[in-house]
This record gives structure tokens, sequence and C-alpha cells, in this order.
């Protein structure tokens, strides 16, 4: 069976993407680059994070994969309007014929939580990179978001959410298990290590609220929810609103967590 993209490709999914930058979402990667490399992006979205690679390995050669052709369309454009020099292409990226050992990067991130096959995903991403070369994963883990204050709104919203991705095939909570991932997948020089996205200013709360709250009753996880009837839209409405109320209260924050792998191939 295909893999199934949870989020979807709404615009308030787009939005979070549009926001990823190398500093916010791959720091534990930047020391790696190098100037001249050749480095590939699996699941690059509409192309931010991608393109600020893209300008670490400058001259090198830069390759950005993406299910979706319109998401594609979008980060070639913002490519373009960068100047920044970056083949994006459509489609899976084990089904394209990219050549092995061909890079010395290859690099997912908030890919892995999605697939059914991580494990064997993490395998071919091992097969395209050159000896010395790395494998480089970052993914969210849902059950270790933290937020405060107490908000049974969002509690609901996290079960729904798991219980959406188990329905895919997915796991929600991968940050936890990339080691586990890793080491299944037949790899040895393994590094994992943890960071955090903190959500605790009124402009980020605004921000981030707002996502999750037009995601809850307009993107494909709202349609799954309902399609699966593990949410009605009145619940996925009431789950919207108790984003806007965690968004709205000064006090409130929120610490995402993340794991993230990197592998030396030999």
């Amino acid at each position: 069976m295909p893999d199934v993209y949870t989020h979807g490709h709404h615009d308030s999914v787009l939005r979070s993407h549009r926001w990823r930058t190398a500093e916010n979402s791959a720091a534990y990667l930047l020391d790696h680059l190098a100037a001249g490399g050749a480095l590939l992006d699996v699941g690059c979205g509409p192309g931010t994070l991608t393109v600020d690679l893209a300008r670490r390995v400058a001259p090198g050669r830069v390759v950005g994969v993406d299910v979706a052709d319109d998401v594609v369309a979008e980060a070639r454009r913002h490519a373009g309007a960068e100047g920044v020099d970056v083949d994006f292409r459509a489609g899976d990226f084990r089904e394209l014929g990219l050549e092995e050992r061909s890079f010395d990067v290859v690099h997912a991130h908030q890919v892995l939580q999605h697939l059914q096959d991580p494990v064997g995903a993490l395998a071919h991403m091992g097969r395209l990179v050159a000896p010395g070369g790395l494998v480089a994963a970052r993914d969210s883990d849902y059950a270790a978001f933290t937020w405060a204050p107490a908000n049974p709104g969002l509690d609901r919203w996290l079960d729904v959410y798991q219980q959406v991705t188990r329905r895919n095939g997915a796991e929600a909570n991968a940050g936890r298990h990339l080691l586990a991932w890793a080491h299944a997948a037949g790899f040895d020089d393994v590094t994992y290590t943890t960071s955090t996205w903190t959500f605790a200013t009124p402009a980020d709360r605004d921000w981030w609220s707002d996502l999750w709250a037009e995601r809850s009753v307009a993107s494909s996880f709202a349609e799954q929810a309902v399609g699966y009837g593990i949410a009605g839209r009145d619940e996925l409405a009431a789950i919207a609103a108790a984003w806007r109320r965690w968004g709205a209260d000064p006090d409130a924050v929120l610490v995402i967590l993340h794991g993230e792998l990197l592998v030396r191939i030999p």
C-alpha cells in the first residue's frame, strides 16, 4: 500500500514548511557540510530548507525530491527567486532511479515518521551515499510534545493525531525510534542527538496555534480523522478552538522534541 501523508499539502501545512531553515531545522548537520558536496534532500516540500542547505554546499550539486508535483513547482520558483541552483524532482526518492553512492549527504526532515517502512527508507538512503558520506534524518516525537497550561482540547488533538497516523501505518513518535531504525537498517556508525522547537513568545504562539487550528478543520489530517471515524467535524472545530485559546494565553508554552540521526557510511 502507498504511504499516506497525514498532513497533506494544505496551505496551513506548507506555511510551517516555508518557515524551516538550516538553522532552525538542521543545526545538527551544518558542521558536517562542505562546499562542493553533493546533497539529496528527501521530502523537500516547498524548498526553503533545501535552498538553505544548498547555500552551505555551493557550488555542489543539490537534488530535492518530493512526491507532490505542486509543491515541487513551488520549490523551483523559490530557488529561482533566491538565485540558488537546485534540481527539484517530483516522485518517491526510492523510485526515481537515483544513482547509488552518488551523494555526500542524503537528508530527510520530518519524513520517516510518515512512512510505513522507515527502516527500508533509511537503508535506501544509505545506498545513495558515497563512502565516507552521511545519512541525516530529523523527526519529531509527538508523544513528547509538552505544553502549558493544561488543555484538554490539546490532549484530545494529540490522541486524534496518534490514531490517524497509526491508521496510516506511520509512527508519530518517530523521534525516539531513529536510533533503533538505523541499527535495524544495518548501520553501525550512528550518532543520535535531540533538539527542540520552542514556541513561547506572543508572535510564535499566534503563528503556531493558528496553523494547527486551521489544520484541525481544513487539512488532510482533518479529512482522514473524519473519514476513519476517529473524530467528527464538531469535535475538530472544538480542537481548533482549543488551539486558539492556548495561543491567546500569555503564559502558554509549547516545546516540540526532535530526534536527530547522523549515519556515517563506510
